[in-house]
C-alpha cells in the first residue's frame, strides 16, 4: 500500500470511485515529440480546471536551480541537452513529488510527458491509482509519425512567460508573441532535426511500450490521429473521454 506524504486529512479514495463533478482526473497524453501533447494539455485544463503537469518544465526548473557544483546533475543535463532522456530515477522522485503536492491541494492533472519510461509507469500509475481511483485514470496515445515529428519540432515555439507552446501550423505562422499571456516567442534549444530524430527513436523505445503496459493492465487506451488539425484532435480527445 502506498501511502507515504499523503494528507491524512484527505479521504482514501476506492479504486471503483466514480467521476466527480470537479473532474478529479488523472489524463495521461502519451505520444512522440510533435505530436500535440502540450497544447492539447492546456485546451483540456483550461476545460476541466485540471493543473497542466509537464516533466519537461520540472526537469528544466530541477537543471535550474541546481547546485552548480552538482556533478550528477551536470551530467544529466548534458545528456537532456542532447535529447537523451533524463535519469528515470530522478525523474520518477521529482514527478511524484508534484503529483502528491498536486493532490492535496483537490487538483486533478493533466500529463504531457510523464510517464516516459517503463520505470516511471510502474512507479507513477500505482499513485495515480492510490489517489484519484482508478476509474479517473485516463490514458490517451497521440500518434504522429517520425517525419512529422521532425517538421513540426524543428518550426515550434514556446513562450518566455509560461511555456506555452505555439505550434507550427499556417495560423501561427506570423505571430509575434504568445497570444495568451503576450510574452516573447522563443525556440527551445533541444529543438533541432538532429535531436529530434534522437529524441523520437528514444520514445519508441523507452515510452511507447508503456502503452502495451498500460492495456495489459485493464486500461483503455483511447486512440487518437496525431496528424490533424489542433480543434480536431481535441474533439476527437472529448469524444474518446466521453466529453463530446
Amino acid at each position: 500500500m502506498l501511502n507515504d506524504n499523503i494528507d491524512p486529512s484527505s479521504p482514501r479514495l476506492r479504486k471503483d470511485y466514480p467521476l466527480d463533478a470537479n473532474r478529479k482526473w488523472v489524463v495521461i497524453l502519451i505520444g512522440p515529440p510533435g505530436s500535440g501533447k502540450g497544447t492539447q494539455a492546456e485546451m483540456l485544463a483550461e476545460k476541466f480546471g485540471l493543473f497542466h503537469l509537464e516533466s519537461s518544465k520540472v526537469i528544466e526548473d530541477k537543471f535550474k536551480n541546481a547546485d552548480v557544483s552538482d556533478k550528477v546533475i551536470a551530467h544529466e543535463r548534458e545528456a537532456w541537452k542532447s535529447g537523451q532522456l533524463t535519469n528515470p530515477e530522478l525523474v520518477r522522485a521529482w514527478m511524484l513529488e508534484e503529483i502528491r503536492s498536486l493532490y492535496r491541494k483537490g487538483m486533478g492533472i493533466v500529463l504531457s510527458g510523464s510517464p516516459r519510461t517503463m520505470f516511471e509507469a510502474e512507479g507513477e500509475i500505482p499513485v495515480f491509482e492510490e489517489l484519484y481511483g482508478r476509474d479517473n485514470v485516463r490514458p490517451i496515445h497521440l500518434n504522429l509519425s517520425k517525419e512529422e515529428s521532425v517538421r513540426r519540432n524543428s518550426s515550434r515555439r514556446i513562450c518566455e512567460a509560461n511555456r506555452h507552446t505555439i505550434p507550427s501550423f499556417p495560423i501561427f505562422k506570423d505571430i509575434t508573441v504568445c497570444p495568451k499571456d503576450g510574452s516573447k516567442l522563443l525556440k527551445r534549444e533541444l529543438d533541432t532535426p538532429e535531436t529530434i530524430s534522437i529524441r523520437y527513436e528514444v520514445y519508441l523505445r523507452q515510452t511507447q511500450p508503456i502503452i502495451s503496459f498500460m492495456e495489459e493492465n485493464g486500461y483503455k487506451m483511447v486512440e487518437i490521429e496525431g496528424e490533424q488539425e489542433i480543434d480536431k484532435v481535441n474533439k476527437d480527445i472529448l469524444k474518446g473521454l466521453g466529453e463530446e
